[in-house]
């Protein structure tokens, strides 16, 4: 049985200015591999609720999964809760729930919750929390689009705390073969090994070092014993 699938939702105008470096898709792309949820496709859109709205819809029906990062804090411009509800044409307000670990949160570090802070608190009915260890302020799901935050550290903890509740399938294995030669010279040998390995992704990804060209070549799968056998032909092959 194919493994579950994933899209990931990137959002906000500092990703798509340059000013800020995403981290969060590699993080999430190493954990679905060791969780057996294949991620199929990333989209970065600005902080623009109809391109979020859209991308929202296509990208939950076209997968089993989709996290977004990015949206959910106090100013003005973290409109992601807002297109996510309508998106999925919910209504969206201060939730008891979300406004009680905040409160809690706020009164231990003598801050005020104000209503720019409260806005985090703004959870579409039928969403169910996602756990923030780090600042409390929850991420949620809604159908199966996981909302979590865009800052590396709590999105990293969002995604520990969602994980554990989805359904996984087999783990993406993977061995890599140095190959001192141009992608020129070996491409024959890849395109029949692809062929006859269709169950396996096969990669072939070029460097150049002190002028001397070369190619790692990576084979992927879910079942060991045929990525062995792909690779100990590659290896035999190449050496030829």
């Amino acid at each position: 049985m194919a493994n579950p699938t994933a899209a990931m939702l990137v959002i906000g105008d500092e990703i798509l200015s340059g000013r800020t470096r995403d981290a969060n898709m590699h993080y999430l792309a190493g954990e679905l591999t060791k969780h057996g949820i294949d991620l199929k496709e990333v989209r970065i859109v600005s902080d623009d609720a109809p391109a979020i709205e859209a991308a929202v819809r296509a990208l939950s029906q076209a997968n089993d999964h989709v996290f977004t990062s990015g949206g959910i804090g106090p100013t003005h411009d973290d409109i992601t809760a807002d297109c996510i509800a309508r998106a999925f044409g919910a209504h969206i307000d201060v939730r008891h729930d979300a406004r009680a670990l905040l409160e809690a949160h706020y009164e231990k570090s003598g801050l005020e919750l104000n209503d720019a802070r409260l806005r985090m608190a703004r959870i579409p009915d039928g969403a169910e929390l996602i756990d923030n260890p780090v600042s409390t302020a929850p991420g949620f799901t809604i159908a199966n689009v996981h909302v979590m935050a865009g800052v590396p550290l709590v999105f990293q903890a969002m995604v520990a705390s969602v994980l554990p509740l989805l359904t996984g399938g087999n783990p993406l294995l993977s061995q890599t073969l140095r190959v001192d030669r141009g992608e020129g010279d070996i491409a024959s040998t890849l395109a029949a090994l692809a062929k006859d390995f269709g169950d396996l992704s096969i990669g072939c990804y070029p460097f150049q070092t002190n002028g001397v060209f070369g190619a790692n070549v990576v084979v992927r799968g879910t079942e060991g014993g045929r990525i062995d056998a792909a690779m100990t032909r590659l290896a035999k092959e190449i050496e030829l």
